[in-house]
């Protein structure tokens, strides 16, 4: 088995520094259909896993007769809650200690529709499928709660932690001369990669290999390992290549667990892929939301008070909160606030992480309200927002490490053309489209967690880069190569990067916008540890060409090593790891904190989250910003919404790679207009299922939806936020998108829309 590697080609040498526009080096292996993904392996005898879900959404199995599956041909096995092998509980990603009950990824008790109850593993893909449409499964249906909309519901439970409140914000909103109050509303949302989840189990003894596309290698390996009570190093987790993830990939699930154990249980490789219907309920996507915000304030648009309430969905058996009040109690100055939220326990499978989680609906809330209050009041929608400017963080009253959000404002509405916009709704119109304008802010927290890197400088010249982060898309191959060139001082096409697999050094989960920042920072303590020390060997290794010199300083350019006092004196790294007998230098180094640095249990503080800082650990309050400005369409007749011009300018810190944070940035943007005007997941109220839960029905934005974007870095490095100065990138832009296009329909129609997607027959 090799480990992927990969590395820039000779011609984007110009490109190869930090700050450079070097194009993704990986993408030629995947232009080429060279990059091998996951569920693509083919380990000798492997045989395939087909799940059975459930088809009702409340009750429990009374009997599963899988006598004719069994009998059906190629079939290998029927797996069933009562003849799976027992799986120990694990512990979750934040290290809590799990109860001491067996863990069940097939399900007795019902609480969704689509719940796995049994799989069945066939030498053929298609036998197993066959086979597992004879499996025949009896149920107890009881009542289900399909959706927040079922007045059984209820309001939820309360999440305490959630509550943040200062001053005294229903009196100062009942006392204010200027109030508004109103609900905005999100349906559940779908990750929907292009990839879907699967994997491929090969158990050898009591070693388990497993290749599946994984946003987080370190911290699935650890739930394998516990699960199948075998060590952390029993455990291999290859992801060289990911088709896709947006937080879904993160964590180890229910397929996962019942494929490791029908390996186990048959003793060859199985592989299991998801299909298209089951990512809608395999794993859950972003829950339903509901706010309600009411602004006070002064007749003059000065905010006095902001009073939020919200709620998500959650399952009957899991708590998940989708934090909406993060940009609510952020964004805006009040001396006055209170924000509290609930989750209500309804019939779906857990929901999850999906694009900028909290940040993205609470953004759609606070943008959309600040909106009707500058309506309200007669002021522009983006003077109201420089009106109530925060100066510093107004929950933490800790000062931002940089907030450029007002030259944000300034980029984005000069690029826009803002101050041509008749600020009438429903006044601007060409033939029969009505032209709207609008506009939102957005932010996104900067998380801070260790990384590890190993740098090898080799007997060649050549540099390797290994860790067992991943790269999905985002460029990881790239800025690490980057790094490694800028900080030894080599051209970026000498540099190989090796990553996604959980034999290389630790690394923490992808996800939180924190892995660019993380992994540079290590691989650039790495890199220079290795420089030095190629520097001190060619300083005193009495075989060194630089010996005779007596030099106490040299410096590395281009892959030359030079003399400062002799400019004639450059010599290849090659030439002075042959001369001095050397085959490598090898450095590894991580950006743990010190106390931890030497923990016996070294893998748990990357397979955990227990380590990851707080935007507002420490002094100052790290955030990336966000505006984005756009021009819609309206047709009068059909109330169609075209998205006609989009700029956004984005406060992201140093960018280590313009062209790849850009691709970044507008991949949020599109994301965030299919949330505006097309995603949807649909509930059968009568049987709590998701009726379009395929790419035909659950609609996702096209080349066609999409107008040329205009994106505009407006940042500075941020040295509070990462060693090397860059804030968070992948997340940030989709926040603060679907709020700027339904001010803008706003704009165009004078009819608010407050529940996504905005639709048609939501304007005529």
């Amino acid at each position: 088995m090799t480990i992927v590697e990969t590395r820039a080609k000779r011609g984007d040498a110009s490109d190869g520094t930090l700050g450079g526009r070097l194009s993704r080096i990986d993408g030629p292996a995947k232009i080429t259909g060279a990059a091998d993904y996951a569920l693509e392996r083919q380990p000798d005898g492997m045989v395939h896993a087909v799940l059975v879900d459930s088809t009702i959404a409340s009750g429990r199995v009374l009997s599963i007769d899988a006598e004719a599956a069994e009998a059906a041909p190629g079939v290998l096995l029927v797996m069933t809650p009562d003849n799976a092998l027992p799986i120990k509980s694990a512990t979750d990603w934040l290290g809590t200690p799990p109860p001491d009950v067996p863990y069940e990824p097939l399900a007795r008790t019902i609480t969704f529709s689509g719940q796995h109850v049994a799989a069945v593993i066939a030498e053929t893909f298609e036998q197993a499928t066959s086979a597992a449409a004879l499996v025949k499964v009896t149920y107890e249906d009881t009542a289900a709660i399909a959706s927040f909309d079922d007045p059984r519901a209820g309001d939820g439970m309360a999440i305490d932690q959630m509550t943040v409140e200062w001053g005294d914000a229903e009196a100062a909103l009942a006392s204010a001369p200027v109030r508004i109050s109103q609900e905005y509303k999100t349906p559940r949302e779908y990750n929907v990669p292009i990839e879907p989840h699967g994997l491929i189990a090969h158990w050898q003894g009591d070693t388990l290999t497993v290749w599946e596309p994984s946003q987080w290698i370190d911290g699935m390996a650890r739930t394998y390992a516990e699960w199948f009570d075998i060590p952390f190093e029993n455990v291999r987790l290859r992801s060289p290549y990911i088709g896709g993830g947006f937080g879904s990939k993160a964590l180890p699930l229910e397929h996962g667990a019942i494929a490791i154990n029908a390996a186990r249980m048959l003793g060859r490789p199985v592989k299991l892929a998801v299909t298209r219907p089951q990512t809608f309920t395999a794993y859950g996507g972003r829950p339903a939301t509901r706010q309600t915000i009411a602004l006070g304030a002064t007749r003059e648009g000065k905010l006095l008070s902001i009073v939020h309430r919200g709620a998500n969905e959650t399952s009957i058996t899991g708590i998940a909160v989708e934090p909406l009040g993060s940009v609510t109690s952020i964004m805006y100055a009040t001396p006055n606030f209170s924000s509290r939220q609930n989750i209500v326990p309804v019939n779906t499978v857990k929901p999850g992480a999906l694009r900028a989680p909290g940040e993205n609906p609470s953004a759609f809330g606070i943008e959309c309200a600040i909106d009707e209050l500058a309506y309200e009041v007669g002021i522009d929608p983006l003077e109201i927002r420089l009106l109530n400017y925060a100066e510093e963080d107004p929950h933490a009253k800790k000062p931002w490490s940089t907030r450029r959000l007002r030259e944000a404002y300034a980029a984005g509405a000069e690029a826009i053309g803002w101050s041509n916009r008749d600020p009438r709704p429903r006044s601007m119109r060409v033939g029969n489209q009505l032209i709207g304008y609008g506009v939102a802010a957005g932010t996104y927290p900067v998380r801070r967690t260790p990384g590890e890197a190993l740098v090898r400088i080799l007997s060649d010249g050549t540099v390797e880069v290994a860790s067992s982060s991943i790269d999905m898309g985002q460029g990881t191959y790239t800025i690490l190569a980057q790094t490694a060139a800028e900080a030894i001082g080599v051209p970026v096409e000498t540099v190989r990067v090796k990553l996604g697999d959980s034999a290389l050094p630790r690394a923490p989960v992808a996800g939180g916008s924190q892995l660019a920042n993380l992994m540079t920072g290590a691989v650039h303590k790495a890199a220079l540890a290795a420089r030095d020390e190629l520097i001190g060997l060619a300083i005193n290794d009495p075989n060194s060409p630089f010996r005779a010199l007596q030099a106490n300083t040299l410096v590395i350019e281009n892959g030359q090593i030079a003399s400062p006092r002799d400019t004639g004196s450059a010599v290849a790294i090659a030439e002075v790891m042959r001369r001095t007998g050397r085959d490598k230098i090898e450095t590894l180094r991580n950006t743990l904190p010190e106390k931890l640095r030497n923990d016996k249990d070294h893998f748990r503080n990357f397979t955990t989250i227990s380590t990851m800082l707080s935007p507002t650990d420490g002094d100052y309050s790290l955030h990336s910003w966000c505006v984005h400005f756009v021009e819609v369409r309206v047709d009068v007749d059909f109330g169609t919404v075209r998205v006609a011009r989009m700029v956004s300018a984005l406060d992201s810190g140093r960018l280590y790679n313009p062209k790849l944070a850009e691709s970044q940035w507008k991949g949020g943007i599109i994301m965030g207009i299919g949330q505006a005007l097309l995603e949807e997941g649909i509930v059968d109220s009568r049987h709590g299922r998701v009726i379009n839960n395929n790419l035909g029905d659950y609609l996702v934005p096209t080349n066609a939806d999409i107008p040329d974007l205009e994106v505009i870095s407006v940042g500075i490095p941020d040295t509070h936020a990462s060693v090397l100065g860059g804030k968070a990138v992948g997340e940030l832009a989709i926040v603060g998108v679907a709020p700027a296009i339904a001010n803008a329909v706003y704009h165009a129609t004078g009819v608010r829309v407050r529940d996504l997607p905005i639709t048609l027959e939501k304007l005529i």
